[in-house]
């Protein structure tokens, strides 16, 4: 059978795969299938979130830039994150507590028993802390300081919707620490042009230091993808390289697509993208 993307009206990806899993939870679809070119696929209402073949791209793109640029980073934030990827990267560094807000148990759970490639046992780690709780909910409440947050959740529609408004963002720079950065991914630079606009706007008026980091998802269409990464005062783009190589060297990493090359290269912008956030 053929598994077809539903996220925008007018454009579909399809992958031929098998149907191995399918729940309505209490806040969305969920479905996992098998392809036979992306392994197993994670759709949550119609959209793809992530395959077993390219997701190391994106989590590691999500997860590394920040935690290197961050000198000593003890405590980590996850909004959404529900399939483990991030977390699973977050965990490559000495952090002492990384915690993930899911507000859908039912995505860990599946990713616990179909996508256990990508969760790696992340989430039953020492160092992991799980709320089942609405990332927005979550940060109006809590007192605790982060030095990185990630944020990585769907589109903004459905539950994700309370996940891209200015308060939003205005709540991620309250608990962050002094020197404390966050990131979200913003969709396609071409089919979501307008909204990339927006949060890069509204993320001027909350963070001094915003920056658009750009990335290629084979099973993300639209060209590239971006990401807004908004700080207190670290600037990924002018972090040294010899830095980073010192830092990714100590903590031992190994990745499949960061390198600290590639830190500084995703942080150059095309014309397009500049003009449209400009």
């Amino acid at each position: 059978m053929w598994l077809k993307e539903t996220l925008y009206d007018d454009l579909r990806i399809a992958l031929r795969g098998e149907l191995v899993y399918k729940k309505k939870s209490p806040h969305q679809d969920l479905r996992v299938y098998q392809s036979a070119s992306f392994g197993r696929v994670l759709l949550l209402d119609g959209a793809i979130q992530t395959t077993e073949r390219d997701e190391f791209i994106y989590h590691e793109m999500l997860t590394h830039p920040l935690l290197l640029s961050v000198p000593r980073p003890e405590k980590v934030l996850l909004i959404g994150a529900g399939d483990g990827g991030i977390l699973r990267e977050v965990l490559k560094h000495p952090v002492k507590k990384a915690v993930l807000v899911e507000i859908d148990r039912e995505v860990i759970s599946l990713s616990e028993k179909y996508l256990s490639s990508i969760c790696g046992g992340a989430f039953s780690h020492p160092k992991t802390e799980i709320v089942i709780e609405d990332g927005a909910r979550f940060l109006t409440g809590t007192q605790d300081k982060f030095d990185v947050v990630i944020v990585d959740s769907p589109d903004p529609v459905g539950v994700a919707k309370s996940l891209f408004t200015p308060s939003f963002y205005k709540n991620i720079y309250r608990v962050l620490s002094s020197r404390g950065m966050m990131i979200r991914q913003t969709g396609s630079t071409f089919l979501q042009k307008k909204d990339m606009k927006k949060h890069h706007h509204t993320l001027s008026k909350v963070f001094p230091v915003v920056t658009v980091q750009l990335t290629a998802i084979p099973t993300y269409v639209g060209g590239f993808f971006s990401c807004m990464i908004g700080s207190k005062k670290i600037d990924p783009r002018t972090i040294r390289k010899t830095v980073l190589e010192k830092r990714y060297k100590s903590r031992g990493l190994r990745t499949q697509y960061y390198n600290t090359d590639m830190h500084h290269a995703s942080m150059v912008m095309p014309n397009y993208v500049r003009e449209e956030i400009q």
